[in-house]
C-alpha cells in the first residue's frame, strides 16, 4: 500500500489487484481501501461472495502442489501451485493494459511477467522475503522446489529487482548473477503522535499476524521468571489453544500469566501510535530457516518508528542493522535466555538508558529509516525503469 499511495501522489494511474487471504485480515482491507484514491480489484473470489470460484480456485491450488513434483515447470503445474487464485491474478493483469506491472509476493510474479509480455511493457519485483527458503531450507522439500522453479523461470525476465534487506538481495545476486537488486528498506512514514509511555512497569512488545509458537516467545517467556515488574504484550490474531499454550509456559518459568497481554489485529496505519505506549519491542527472529536470518520484517522499523529500545535476536540481518545504527538497543543470542534475563534486567535497573535507546530510535526513525526516506530511491527506480 505504502508503494500505491506513493505511485499515486507522484501522478501515477494505480490499480491493485489481489487475492483473498483470511476473514480478519479482509475487514481491515475494507477499512484501509475505503481510504484509497487509486483503484482495487480482488480476484478469485472470497468465502462470501463467489465462492464457486473460490472453492474452485483452492482445489486447483491444492491438485497442483501434489502434481508439481512429477511434472515441475510443465503444464503451467507450478502457476496454479504458487498460490490460491494464481491463474485469476495472471486473467486480470493480462486484461489490464499499463505501462509497468509489479508483483509484490510470488503468487503475483508469473502474473506480472505475463501481463508485460502481452502489452510488450515492462515490470518489477519486490521481494520482501528470500522465497525458497522462507519455509525450510531441505532442498529436497515441496515448496523449496516449487518457489526455486517460479523464482527461475520469472526472475529472470523481469526488468528491475527490489528487496527489503541487504543480505536478501546479496542471496539473489548470487542466485541471478545479471540481475542488480536495489533494497527498499520496509519502513513506514514518520509518526508524530507518540504516546506517552507510563513508569510503573517495564512493557515488552511484540506483534505478528498470528501469535504462535517457534516465533522466540518463548524464549521471552522463559528469561521473565520472577519478573513482577515487567508486563509482556502482544498483538496479533490468536487462538484459546495458543493462549493456554503460553499460559502453562509462563506457569513452569515462573511469570505470573497475568501480565501478558492478548489484543487483536488492527489496522496497519495504527500499529505504530499503539506500539508507542510499550516501553521496548521484540525482534524475536529465530533465524530459521535462512530467509528469517537475512530478512529485515516490518517489526523492528514498526519499534524504531515507534520509539521503543530494540531487544532483537542475534540473526545476520538485525545484527547488521544495530550496528549500523547503535544506541538504540541490544542483540541478544537467541539460545541464550539467561542474555535476555541481563538486558531486561539492565533495562530495569538503568531507566535513562533506557529512555537513551528510546530517544536514539526516535531520532533515527525521524532523520532516515522513514519511508519519505526510501520513497525517494522507490520513485527513482520506477522513473529509470519506465523512462518517465
Amino acid at each position: 500500500m505504502k508503494e500505491a499511495d506513493s505511485l499515486f501522489e507522484a501522478g501515477y494511474d494505480v490499480t491493485v489487484v489481489y487475492l483473498y487471504w483470511n476473514s480478519w485480515g479482509t475487514d481491515l482491507d475494507k477499512q484501509l481501501l475505503a481510504e484509497k484514491k487509486w483503484k482495487s480489484i480482488q480476484v478469485g473470489g472470497n468465502p462470501e461472495n463467489n465462492k464457486w470460484i473460490y472453492l474452485l480456485s483452492r482445489a486447483r491450488h491444492k491438485l497442483a502442489n501434489i502434481l508439481v513434483s512429477k511434472f515441475g515447470h510443465r503444464f503451467n503445474v507450478a502457476e496454479h501451485g504458487i498460490a490460491r487464485g494464481s491463474q485469476n491474478l495472471i486473467r486480470k493483469a493480462k486484461s489490464l493494459k499499463a505501462d509497468l506491472y509489479i508483483a509484490h509476493n510470488l503468487g503475483a510474479l508469473p502474473a506480472a511477467v505475463l501481463a508485460a509480455k502481452t502489452h510488450h511493457v515492462k515490470c518489477g519485483f519486490d521481494a520482501e522475503d528470500f522465497h525458497r527458503q522462507e519455509v525450510t531450507n531441505d532442498y529436497n522439500s515441496r515448496d523449496f522446489k516449487l518457489k526455486k522453479i517460479i523464482e527461475d523461470k520469472y526472475l529472470p525476465k523481469i526488468d528491475y529487482l527490489t528487496t527489503s534487506s541487504p543480505l536478501i538481495s546479496e542471496a539473489y545476486k548470487k542466485l541471478y548473477p545479471t540481475i542488480n537488486p536495489k533494497t527498499i528498506l520496509n519502513v513506514f512514514p514518520s509518526e508524530r503522535e507518540i504516546l506517552k509511555k507510563t513508569k510503573e512497569r517495564l512493557k515488552l512488545f511484540w506483534f505478528s499476524q498470528n501469535i504462535g509458537k517457534n516465533r522466540g516467545l518463548e524464549g521471552v517467556i522463559n528469561s521473565l521468571a520472577y519478573q513482577e515488574n515487567v508486563e509482556l504484550h502482544l498483538l496479533g490474531y490468536s487462538t484459546a489453544s495458543i493462549r493456554e499454550y503460553f499460559r502453562k509456559l509462563a506457569e513452569q518459568s515462573s511469570f505470573r500469566h497475568e501480565n501478558i497481554y492478548y489484543y487483536s489485529p488492527i489496522p496497519s496505519t495504527e500499529i505504530i501510535k499503539f506500539a508507542s505506549q510499550f516501553d521496548i519491542g521484540l525482534a524475536t527472529e529465530t533465524g530459521f530457516p535462512l530467509n528469517r536470518d537475512i530478512c529485515l520484517t516490518n517489526k523492528i522499523f514498526t519499534y524504531i518508528q515507534a520509539g521503543q529500545a530494540i531487544i532483537a535476536s542475534d540473526t545476520s540481518a538485525q545484527k547488521k542493522i544495530l550496528k549500523s545504527y547503535s544506541e538504540m538497543g541490544f542483540i541478544y543470542n537467541k539460545s541464550e535466555v539467561c542474555q535476555l534475563t541481563s538486558i531486561i534486567q539492565n533495562y530495569l535497573s538503568n531507566p535513562e538508558l533506557l529512555k537513551e535507546h528510546q530517544a536514539k530510535a526516535l531520532k533515527y526513525a525521524q532523520s532516515k529509516l522513514n519511508w519519505e526516506h526510501e520513497e525517494k530511491k522507490f520513485l527513482k527506480n520506477i522513473a529509470d525503469t519506465i523512462g518517465k
